[in-house]
């Protein structure tokens, strides 16, 4: 006889967890997107400036990932 396994969250009440990880993909590929325009757009600007804002985007990105990540684990 076999068993279900449970899924993680499958027992709190409500619809699915709200994880989209499509809306995750887009969101984290505009602003990487963006970062590269920052670098290839820098000959206008001073090269730091450039630096800076593609840093910034990039640290943008990474704290998406880390929400989407942190959301799991609590399922």
């Amino acid at each position: 006889m076999s068993t279900s396994i449970p899924r993680p969250g499958q027992h709190l009440p409500g619809s699915a967890p709200g994880i989209e990880p499509d809306r995750i993909h887009v969101e984290v590929d505009g602003l990487l997107t963006r970062a590269r325009d920052a670098a290839s757009t820098g000959g206008d600007q001073d090269p730091a400036v450039a630096i800076s804002r593609q840093a910034q985007l990039l640290e943008q990105a990474h704290d998406v990932l880390v929400q989407a990540l942190s959301a799991v684990d609590k399922v």
